[in-house]
């Protein structure tokens, strides 16, 4: 249950959780144009100062984002850096009532949900190397997000037009929650 004392004032409205490789240089680009051309405020991972330890930081802006949005590709799970993130988001939503709206780039949103298929298989590796309890924790907040009605994108060509799609459905929960 989201806290009441939450702050009211937040200082990005937007959050995205994404893995780097598959992501940031075709979808989370256009997505980062179309929200600045809005006037809405997204963390950028890029302005990250050099020497600055990045796990802090990340946490600190998934704390200080009202929105975050979740980028589910095919190598999400790849990255225990993206599944702690994931792990953040849900815990902001349960004591923040931080709002998660996701988006399935290029992945089944039941093979996330369930851990199956090509995304199961890197979840497997990744967890491969990692203790029962991180397996749990990452394993439930991928059950979580898989669980969210979102955007589901087989490709870019699809997905591109329906960016306005994510701004519609942005839009509305930021009038709400605002």
């Amino acid at each position: 249950m989201a806290s009441s004392s939450w702050p009211r004032t937040w200082k990005y409205r937007v959050f995205t959780s994404f893995h780097g490789p598959d992501a940031r240089k075709a979808f989370l680009s256009h997505l980062r144009k179309q929200f600045s051309c809005n006037g809405i405020s997204m963390f950028d991972d890029q302005g990250i100062e050099r020497g600055q330890t990045i796990a802090p930081a990340l946490t600190q802006a998934i704390r200080e984002s009202r929105i975050s949005i979740v980028v589910l590709s095919k190598k999400y799970a790849s990255s225990s850096w993206c599944l702690d993130e994931l792990v953040e988001i849900f815990k902001c939503k349960e004591d923040l009532g931080q709002i998660v709206m996701t988006v399935f780039y290029g992945v089944d949103p039941s093979h996330v949900r369930k851990q199956t298929g090509d995304f199961g298989s890197v979840f497997n590796e990744t967890c491969a190397r990692r203790t029962e309890e991180e397996r749990r924790r990452w394993s439930q907040a991928l059950t979580d997000a898989g669980n969210i009605a979102g955007e589901h994108f087989l490709n870019w060509f699809v997905c591109f037009p329906s960016i306005t799609t994510i701004l519609e459905i942005f839009f509305v929960n930021l009038t709400d929650s605002w």
